[in-house]
């Protein structure tokens, strides 16, 4: 009870000058898969991504960095994603036979997309974000990207969107869909990302 009473006092004190507290999570950064690790060491499940976004409001920003065909059939997170700025793209014009799909090319506006978006919103490079995808690879690659271009508190989200795959080779270990938070297949085309030919 007393430790409770002294973690929740720090806590406020902190947040009121805000700054905020590395308190113990979901994720165990000594757990982290290697493809997983960011250079930052920020790190969230699914369910604290949602926690921090919704107490954050307007002060976190929460991306998908997966594709936008990947947000339209797979699913978004709705109303909660501030945007969706792919880390790469599907390039139709070229196949991957080892992988048995479409080619993906690096995004080379991915950097500066994000740093509109953080002007946009008002933010600094010392804001918070919150980088999500399908299951925590791609969000540690661009977090680490965003790190390389001087952005301080860039968390991944390491069970992404659709989660990890269980030995029956489905998606539904953990991940946003499968901690039931809330999300759509509608897309709201103020947060859409929109690839020009």
């Amino acid at each position: 009870m007393k430790k409770s009473v002294l973690t929740f006092a720090l806590v406020a004190v902190l947040g009121g000058f805000g700054v905020s507290p590395l308190l113990a999570g979901d994720v165990d950064p000594a757990k982290v898969p290697e493809k997983k690790v960011t250079t930052l060491g920020l790190y969230l499940s699914a369910k604290e991504a949602y926690e921090m976004k919704k107490a954050g409001g307007d002060k976190v920003l929460l991306i998908d960095v997966r594709t936008p065909e990947e947000t339209q059939y797979v699913g978004n997170l709705g109303d909660m994603m501030d945007a969706n700025i792919p880390y790469q793209l599907n390039d139709i014009s070229a196949y991957d036979a080892k992988k048995k799909v479409y080619a993906n090319s690096l995004n080379s506006n991915f950097t500066v997309a994000v740093e509109e978006l953080v002007g946009k919103k008002s933010m600094d490079k010392d804001g918070t974000i919150i980088l999500t995808c399908r299951s925590g690879d791609r969000s540690a690659v661009s977090a680490n990207l965003l790190a390389k271009a001087g952005y301080t508190k860039v968390y991944s989200v390491v069970d992404g969107f659709e989660g990890d795959m269980s030995k029956d080779g489905r998606r539904s270990v953990n991940g946003w869909k499968n901690a039931n938070l809330p999300w759509s297949y509608g897309m709201n085309k103020d947060t859409m990302y929109y690839v020009l030919n």
